[in-house]
């Protein structure tokens, strides 16, 4: 086999596996309002174990209804009650000769009033997490007894539902995360102190589940191999803990990394390379004998095997991969790797359960509604469907109809398939969009879709096809304001600068808008050379920009000598100059520019719209053409309408 040690059986304590795939913990919000293991939990969970992966670990399970509510819609293992439908789980992945392990959690200072009916939140100490802003209260030490109690609870609950075993999450700053650290443990009772002191909690979590569930019953524990946060765990104390869990009878240490305060180690934007931090797994396999789980942003079988190989782990926790393609393991088993729909690590994912939304995928529509969306039904009967526009909408449902047995022709008007995502690639570090249009790419070659590069169809054309519906997936258009000297020719749009129409090097260049794009644009002329300037209207740069991403590329940008101006406007172009207005004070200012990048938005392009649907039956409108979004909007759009066409 290719892959040899990716797909060798292991062994979790007793527990053996049939490969070294772990899908390791997520937050989805499928749980039931009520915290039980609803039917799209079930589903969801039970399409990755069908698609190779050897080990599920279940996304942050609740032990404490009063201080320790996660999310709102979160797996509970409070009460016996839980038990019947977490069975119903753990069968559900049995059956494909996966195995699973409850993830036992609780947030402490990481969370928020709102989600435990007002109370103030809790934590080792009275320290306050500055990325949520609220004050906790010490814990007691009774409380802390008790705590430990519940926890322990938790893992026979797991146990009286078949579930094969449990993992203690002591990383990402949560609660057993802030006993374990120097910098929120400050207690001077039996749980503060000395690194001995402060392992007392989790020391007394795993001996009571070692004594209530039997030895036998597999323990993993989730930790930081570094919080990257100043004053907090370092990799010295990481292996040390390590270390003293494997004394004490833990079967499996899960490496992870970062606290809220360091969240982009924690859940990488895109600019993180796979392997990163994969010297903090390295470092703690070397001080233990018992096996090691490591999250390295992994993303290609090769790269999976190459860790084992290097002996830099023992089992590779594939989160986001499994998201946007539930058959990674089946695919990298058969060799058929250029079939893996690869994460491209957006955020889009974290990004909706944070707002107390379901789990979603960019690239892979069906994350989340696995029940919903079981399988497309073949009722094309080789009907011809117009796509107009290779993006990722108009991809999508070329490839969502080809599988109902329609016959999509797909037309794109630049030489190029991927629209918006193609040119979104070509800044510095995102050639990971590359794999999704290399992917579906592959996808419509595989269906056989006609696929026109270089064509603009004409009414005309489309009337020769005769076709059954015509999806117009065309995109959206730069918005260029209406303002004094806006149709100069130092003035263009991103669209100009990524598509390489127009080429700005070594000038002085000030880039109007930062949203992502535009601050994405600002670093791609950064990097030709340029001196560069972003312009916010708004009184923050990037607005409507998911916080951690707009930390990672921001924190570039000024490295990079980029100067952000916010709450400033353009009102005029001038020769070799803007006037720009402060849109707090209303005072204007001259700044000497050699160019000027527009980037305040786009417009749905609906021009051939109207006209086609005065002559053509079942025309749809989809992803930016009907409404702008992000890529995850467009696919959706696609697959949504392209899934339900009748």
């Amino acid at each position: 086999m290719k892959y040899e040690k990716l797909f060798a059986a292991g062994k979790i304590g007793r527990l053996e596996l049939k490969n070294r795939i772990v899908l390791p913990a997520m937050g989805t919000s499928l749980a039931a309002a009520s915290g039980e293991a609803s039917d799209e939990m079930i589903a969801f969970y039970e399409e990755r174990a069908a698609g190779g992966c050897g080990l599920i670990i279940t996304e942050i399970t609740r032990v404490d209804n009063e201080t320790g509510v996660g999310t709102p819609n979160q797996l509970n293992a409070s009460d016996l009650l839980f038990v019947p439908r977490l069975e119903k789980l753990a069968r559900a992945v049995h059956r494909h000769d996966s195995k699973i392990f409850l993830q036992l959690q609780h947030p402490g200072r990481q969370n928020h009033g709102r989600l435990i009916g007002g109370k103030q939140i809790v934590a080792p100490s009275a320290v306050m997490s500055s990325a949520i802003g609220e004050m906790p209260r010490e814990l007691s030490t009774e409380e802390v007894e008790e705590l430990v109690r519940k926890f322990v609870f938790g893992a026979y609950i797991a146990k009286t539902a078949g579930i094969d075993g449990v993992e203690i999450h002591g990383a990402h700053g949560y609660l057993v995360g802030q006993f374990l650290s120097p910098l929120t443990n400050l207690r001077t009772d039996k749980y503060g102190g000395s690194l001995e002191g402060r392992m007392s909690f989790l020391n007394e979590i795993v001996l009571g589940i070692k004594k209530t569930c039997g030895a036998g019953f597999p323990v993993s524990v989730r930790i930081d191999g570094d919080e990257f946060v100043s004053g907090g765990i370092t990799l010295d104390e990481a292996i040390q803990t390590a270390k003293h869990l494997e004394s004490i009878g833990v079967d499996c240490i899960n490496v992870s990394s970062g606290t809220y305060e360091s969240s982009n180690t924690i859940i990488e934007p895109i600019s993180y390379p796979q392997g990163w931090k994969k010297h903090l797994s390295a470092a703690i396999k070397q001080a233990v004998k018992i096996p090691v789980i490591a999250c390295d942003v992994i993303r290609k079988p090769e790269f999976a095997e190459s860790l084992l190989q290097e002996g830099n782990t023992d089992f590779v926790a594939l989160g986001r991969a499994q998201l946007a393609d539930p058959e990674w393991g089946n695919k990298a088993a058969a060799g058929k790797e250029a079939e893996i729909r690869t994460c491209i690590s957006c955020l889009y994912c974290i990004q909706e359960v944070m707002e107390c939304k379901v789990i979603k995928c960019a690239v892979n529509a069906r994350v989340g509604r696995e029940l919903e969306f079981a399988e497309p039904t073949k009722d094309g009967a080789g009907k011809v469907v117009a796509v107009i526009g290779g993006g990722p909408a108009g991809m999508e449902a070329a490839r969502i109809l080809a599988l109902r047995d329609f016959k999509p022709v797909l037309f794109e008007a630049r030489d190029v398939l991927g629209g918006s995502v193609e040119l979104g690639s070509r800044p510095p570090l995102k050639e990971k969009l590359n794999w999704f249009i290399d992917n579906m790419q592959h996808q419509l070659e595989d269906l056989d879709v006609d696929v026109r590069l270089s064509t603009k169809p004409t009414l005309e054309q489309l009337k020769q096809l005769n076709p059954y519906a015509v999806f117009v997936a065309a995109g959206a258009q730069p918005i260029v304001p209406v303002i004094p000297g806006v149709k100069k020719a130092a003035v263009c749009t991103v669209v100009d600068v990524l598509s390489g129409s127009v080429v700005i090097k070594n000038k002085q260049a000030v880039v109007i808008g930062s949203g992502m794009t535009g601050l994405e644009t600002a670093e791609y002329l950064a990097d030709m050379g340029n001196q560069v300037t972003v312009v916010e209207m708004q009184p923050r740069v990037g607005p409507d920009a998911y916080l951690p991403n707009l930390i990672d590329i921001v924190t570039r940008l000024k490295k990079n000598g980029v100067e952000l101006l916010a709450s400033t406007k353009l009102v005029e172009v001038q020769d070799g100059a803007i006037v720009l207005e402060n849109t707090s004070t209303g005072e204007t200012s001259l700044k000497k520019t050699d160019a000027v990048v527009l980037s305040i938005g786009v417009t749905p392009d609906r021009s051939f719209v109207d006209e086609l649907k005065q002559v053509l039956p079942n025309v749809k409108v989809i992803g930016d053409a009907g409404k702008p979004g992000r890529i995850g909007q467009a696919i959706q759009s696609g697959f949504e309408t392209a899934f339900v066409l009748n």
